[in-house]
C-alpha cells in the first residue's frame, strides 16, 4: 500500500509532536526530582555553537505544525524568535501544534500535494515541491530538531529510552 500524502506527513509530524510532548514531560519530572531548574534546561546547548534547547523545541513544532502552514502559504521561512519562553511555553508549543494537525482532514492535507512552494531565508531561495519538501527538508529537519531535544534531556540524566523518541508507532498487518 502507498502512503497518501496525509500518512506521509500529518501522521509523522502527530508522532514526533506526541514522543516529544512525553520526552519533555519526562524532563521536567527529572528536572524537579534532582533540582535541576528549568531555565538551565531551557538555555542548555550541546555544544557552544549550536543553538539552545529552546530553538530545538521550537523547530520540532516549526517543522510539523508550521510545515503545513508554509505548504498552505506556498512558502516556509526559518523558525520565529521566541524571546523569554520558558519550558512551560515550550510545552505549550508542542501541545498547540499537536492539537492543530489533528483538528486537519485527509482531503485539506491532500491538496496540497504537489505544489509548488519556497524555502526562503534572507535573500536565498529554495525551489521545491511540497512533496519534496516534505521528504527532504521538513522531516529530516523535525528529526533532527525532535532527536536533538532527546539528546540535551537524556545528556542531563532523563532517563529516557529509545521507545521513548519513537513513541505511538502505528503497527499491524
Amino acid at each position: 500500500m502507498q502512503l497518501s500524502f496525509y500518512d506521509a506527513s500529518v501522521m509523522c509530524y502527530e508522532q514526533i509532536l506526541q514522543s516529544t510532548a512525553h520526552v519533555l514531560k519526562a524532563g521536567k519530572a527529572h528536572a524537579e526530582a534532582t533540582g535541576l531548574a528549568l531555565g538551565d534546561i531551557v538555555d542548555y546547548r550541546l555544544h557552544e555553537t549550536m543553538n539552545p534547547f529552546s530553538f530545538q523545541v521550537i523547530s520540532v513544532w516549526h517543522h510539523s505544525f508550521g510545515a503545513i502552514q508554509g505548504m498552505r502559504a506556498g512558502e516556509f521561512n526559518p523558525p520565529p524568535e521566541k524571546p523569554g519562553i520558558d519550558y512551560a511555553g515550550l510545552c505549550d508549543l508542542i501541545d498547540e501544534g499537536l492539537t492543530a494537525l489533528q483538528q486537519e482532514t485527509h482531503d485539506a492535507i491532500q491538496a496540497l500535494s504537489g505544489q509548488n512552494m519556497y524555502f526562503r531565508f534572507g535573500k536565498m531561495e529554495i525551489p521545491f515541491t511540497t512533496d519534496n519538501f516534505l521528504a527532504t527538508f521538513s522531516k529530516p529537519n523535525l528529526y533532527f530538531h525532535a532527536t536533538t531535544t532527546y539528546t540535551i534531556l537524556r545528556q542531563l540524566g532523563t532517563p529516557l529510552g529509545k521507545l521513548d523518541f519513537l513513541g505511538n508507532m502505528k503497527v499491524g498487518h
